[in-house]
């Protein structure tokens, strides 16, 4: 089961850090190109390969780690999806300049953080996500918490749950045994109706919810 992760920014990243701990083999892809990624290949060893946002959206199983604002430019233009698995590893958020308007406006209740929700029309973010790759067979996870945590499974005596959801049953159970693959203990959550609004960032009711199984 080959692994693609388009976006190399935090998150991006640090799930190709997970995957290269854990011993797992992936393409990762930005739209510098995979001479920008020189520098994170050679850090994270030969499990983990650059390639292009082509070559990593043909995997078996792509997992798209983007901004929100980049989503629909970075799927643009990408071959037909075919059955793949594609995990939303995406949250609709948008991030502020320091010193912007935005940054100190109070009627923001996440400007304290950096963010500001994006507002989707009352759908929620999988639901956008789904859209924009037709005919994948999506699964929501590795969306839930800060982003410098998942390179570190094992805390407390414990192992750190990730939550995942989605519609298709074996796309799930490939998903879930990545999830276990990487030391993380996987909760299910459903559909990806009920599941991707209770896991998404930033007011989902298990969002940033970072929960230790013993």
């Amino acid at each position: 089961m080959t692994i693609g992760i388009i976006g190399a920014g935090a998150l991006g990243s640090n799930l190709a850090r997970l995957f290269a701990k854990s011993g797992l083999s992936a393409t990762i892809a930005n739209s510098r190109g995979p001479a920008s990624l020189a520098g994170l290949v050679e850090e994270l060893g030969p499990s983990i390969k650059a390639g292009t946002v082509e070559e990593a959206a043909g995997a078996d199983i792509v997992v798209v780690a983007v901004r929100w604002s980049d989503l629909e430019k970075a799927l643009n233009g990408l071959p037909a999806w075919s059955g793949r698995i594609v995990v939303d590893s995406t949250n609709p958020v948008a991030f502020l300049a320091p010193n912007s308007p935005d940054a100190k406006d109070p009627s923001n209740p996440l400007a304290a953080y950096g963010i500001k929700a994006i507002d989707l029309g009352g759908k929620h973010s999988s639901q956008v996500f789904r859209e924009l790759v037709p005919g994948a067979r999506v699964v929501k996870a590795f969306s839930h918490l800060d982003v410098r945590v998942l390179p570190e499974p094992a805390v407390s005596g414990g192992r750190r749950v990730l939550f995942y959801s989605g519609d298709d049953a074996q796309a799930k159970a490939e998903v879930r045994k990545l999830i276990e693959a990487t030391g993380h203990f996987p909760v299910d959550l459903g559909s990806l109706d009920v599941g991707g609004p209770l896991a998404g960032l930033p007011f989902g009711s298990l969002s940033a919810i970072n929960f230790i199984t013993i």
